[in-house]
């Protein structure tokens, strides 16, 4: 983005919002009392992962909307002076240098979501933690992971060259599983060959509905026009508010682009997909 004198400006995101009050029911009865973003891939949660990623684009103020459930997640990224006494000057020490780093480093915010009323009600209940500014979106559930950049650090720089856009991640999926998702129609951008101006999207439509098979993953760059969108957006046929439905609103403006990574995801709010993802890190141990 060039200024009014023509350098180069840069638009620093510094929130990542987390929708994480959901029940977690596909994982009952282990998340009865554990948050399933707690749940661990090998050693470390899914929440560490994703506020990991945020860092790694340069957030520092993690926004939580959670519920009165989710107590556990807010216990992670405090400090526990028993367990760091215990294992002082072991070899255990190190174990916790990641989260430790995370909670010296970042600021954690909260707000409870006080009924489940979908993706689009959970970012606008986060309103009052975000203010007028871009922020990030991460739904912990899709453990992204890249060889390179972070997903997350990939589309903040996508953003810079389009900052009055939203932007959303897609990955092709199978045609037969179109009905789990958002799915994008859209043409890409001139020069590029993974980012698309988004012309419609539809929520979880049947296969022989799907424009395509590109389907929206959970990260997403939003500006603060979105809560205005938010706000009007009416309630689906199951009583939630949808975030695609909204998009689709500034989709015909022009204002949302679509990013197909270079990495790869794992829908870890699917037990195939926790199972997957935790193999896939075993064997970077092997």
């Amino acid at each position: 983005m060039k200024s009014m004198f023509g350098l180069e400006t840069f638009i620093k995101i510094n929130k990542c919002l987390f929708p994480v009050a959901g029940y977690g029911t596909r994982f009952l009865p282990a998340t009865k009392a554990i948050p399933k973003e707690m749940l661990p891939i090998l050693t470390k949660p899914l929440i560490q992962y994703g506020v990991e990623e945020a860092m790694s684009a340069g957030m520092t103020t993690m926004a939580m909307v959670t519920s009165k459930y989710k107590q556990a997640i807010k216990n992670h990224f405090e400090p526990h002076s028993d367990i760091e006494a215990s294992i002082k000057d072991t070899a255990k020490e190190s174990l916790l240098d990641e989260v430790n780093h995370a909670s010296s480093v970042c600021n954690f915010t909260y707000i409870e979501q006080d009924k489940m009323l979908g993706l689009g009600h959970a970012i606008y209940t986060g309103k009052p933690l975000i203010g007028n500014e871009p922020f990030a979106v991460i739904l912990p559930d899709d453990l992204c992971t890249s060889v390179s950049e972070s997903v997350l650090k990939q589309m903040t720089k996508l953003y810079q060259q389009h900052p009055n856009c939203c932007i959303v991640a897609i990955e092709e999926v199978p045609m037969t599983e179109v009905d789990k998702y958002g799915v994008i129609d859209g043409e890409l951008l001139e020069g590029s060959s993974n980012a698309y101006r988004v012309n419609s999207m539809v929520e979880k439509p049947s296969p022989e509905n799907a424009p395509t098979n590109l389907a929206i993953i959970g990260r997403y760059i939003l500006t603060p026009e979105i809560f205005d969108v938010l706000e009007k957006t009416p309630a689906d046929k199951n009583g939630e508010i949808q975030i695609t439905d909204a998009l689709m609103i500034l989709s015909k403006q022009g204002k949302v682009i679509a990013y197909k990574f270079d990495g790869e995801r794992f829908d870890c709010g699917s037990v195939k997909g926790f199972v997957a993802a935790t193999n896939a890190f075993a064997k970077k141990l092997l």
